[in-house]
């Protein structure tokens, strides 16, 4: 009799797709206008300026042209560009991944003085604009003559406070009885932070990682303010300057559609290889087991 009932009160699978119905048609309204823009970009890259101001607007093209694409590597060194984020990309989130990971360890797992007031004051620091420290920072840098360098864009920003922070909170829900054992065997501590820890939060790091990586693929004002020459310019910093009027140089909205898009390809390679641990990081990060 009991299961008869159970089984009266369950939803028809008909009843079940109606109610699930407006939030697919919302969930496809936010997906049509996060891709509109992007879509209209791809597009625009391959038309030329007439084309891209025609009102009405037109969806497809007249003509496919990939001249624009042509015309950016021609007249810009775009592939320097490229480059140089990719470097500076990839070595940052490697620096950020091991030194955020490490003081979490230390924050997470060591008792020594002053360790809340420090961890206070580290997340304290992420309450200051990073326009407040522009200045002071440059200053820093120029006289550790790392203007228009590598390292300048790097060094400053090797345990970025959140990613500590991020660190801490993850490896905090591991148990002490596991690291004490690994001691027990002889391990030393980097071992123990090796060869246990960094194996239990992957998911963490791969959250920290895309945070990072898009941080420093899309950093703009700092390149802007430490970056002189051409040749080292960032694609952010690239982009900009596509925009400016300059001479010698048309500016062309089409090769700028081109650039921008070649610049997302990365970005969406990155976020969709890596989305589920990005999720799950960020889950398991905020739950105290």
């Amino acid at each position: 009799m009991q299961t008869m009932m159970v089984k009266q009160q369950q939803p028809s699978p008909i009843r079940r797709i109606l109610r699930k119905i407006p939030l697919y048609l919302v969930a496809s309204l936010g997906a049509f206008l996060t891709i509109l823009p992007f879509l209209w970009m791809i597009l625009s890259s391959i038309r030329n300026n007439s084309e891209i101001f025609r009102y009405p607007p037109t969806i497809i093209p007249d003509v496919i042209r990939f001249d624009n694409y042509s015309k950016l590597l021609e007249m810009w060194p775009f592939g320097t560009w490229y480059l140089n984020s990719v470097l500076i990309t990839v070595i940052s989130t490697i620096a950020v991944l091991f030194f955020s990971s490490l003081a979490g360890f230390g924050f997470a797992k060591y008792e020594f003085k002053g360790r809340r007031v420090m961890f206070a004051i580290l997340i304290g620091s992420t309450m200051i604009p990073f326009q407040l420290i522009l200045i002071p920072l440059f200053i820093e840098v120029s006289r550790l003559k790392m203007i228009n360098s590598y390292a300048g864009l790097i060094i400053p920003f090797m345990a970025p406070a959140m990613g500590i922070f991020l660190m801490k909170q993850f490896i905090s829900t591991i148990p002490n009885e596991l690291l004490d054992s690994a001691r027990i065997d002889g391990c030393s501590e980097f071992g123990v932070y090796w060869n246990i820890i960094l194996p239990l939060i992957r998911p963490a790091m791969g959250a920290l990682a895309i945070i990072t990586a898009l941080g420093s693929w899309n950093s703009f004002i700092w390149p802007l303010v430490i970056l002189h020459s051409e040749t080292m310019m960032t694609l952010p910093v690239g982009l900009a300057r596509l925009t400016e009027n300059v001479p010698g140089k048309t500016r062309d909205f089409g090769v700028i559609m081109a650039a921008a898009s070649l610049v997302s390809v990365p970005v969406l390679l990155v976020f969709m290889a890596m989305q589920r641990q990005f999720i799950s990081g960020l889950l398991s990060g905020s739950v105290k087991q």
